[in-house]
């Protein structure tokens, strides 16, 4: 039982990458990679704890993980290069029905993956399959104000900035406004569609 629930076999296909619900046995891999991308990543996320990795939260974590989308409330994927190579995560979060039909997506991708166009295809990929299987008519984002990088690959995905989120995120240590974007079924290519 304990092996069905750690192996769900939902993974979707993008143009190049593949996005993959996490298991137990990613921890080294995910491990290493935010290891060697800490610099790059902590100035846009919450501050890491110290120490900051243990197999057995990151089991932890994952058991919830698949809960949450087996519920269908999150999705948490990883994004696998064509080599099935860990190169960052991608979530899709605070799933909402009935009159909202909403998620929230956040994101990040390891150092040497990043600018290449890998978070652009699994953007592309998530948004196919919440506008898609899960019917959602809206997804949305979050950005530190700053953060050029993210906003350009936003705005590249057919996101458009709606406003300004006052002191919306803990990141390191302190409360961040965030930029709003969001995407709607059926805009930038008609995936609400599918």
């Amino acid at each position: 039982m304990l092996n069905r629930l750690l192996q769900p076999p939902l993974r979707l296909k993008g143009r190049e990458v593949t996005l993959r619900l996490p298991q137990p046995s990613d921890f080294s891999d995910w491990a290493n990679l935010r290891i060697q991308s800490r610099a790059f990543l902590e100035p846009w996320e919450p501050a890491w704890p110290n120490p900051p990795f243990s197999r057995r939260e990151f089991t932890k974590t994952v058991r919830r993980q698949i809960g949450e989308a087996r519920a269908k409330k999150s999705y948490t994927f990883f994004i696998l290069s064509p080599d099935e190579t860990l190169m960052g995560g991608i979530t899709l979060s605070n799933i909402r029905y009935g009159v909202c039909q909403n998620g929230e997506i956040g994101y990040w991708m390891g150092e040497p993956f990043a600018g290449k166009g890998y978070m652009h295809d699994a953007i592309d990929t998530l948004c196919e399959f919440g506008f898609g299987r899960l019917r959602l008519h809206r997804i949305q984002a979050a950005c530190i104000p700053g953060n050029e990088r993210s906003e350009r690959l936003l705005k590249k995905a057919g996101f458009e900035r709606e406003g300004l989120l006052r002191s919306y995120l803990l990141i390191g240590g302190a409360w961040r406004d965030h930029h709003l974007y969001a995407r709607l079924s059926g805009e930038d290519g008609g995936l609400g569609t599918l």
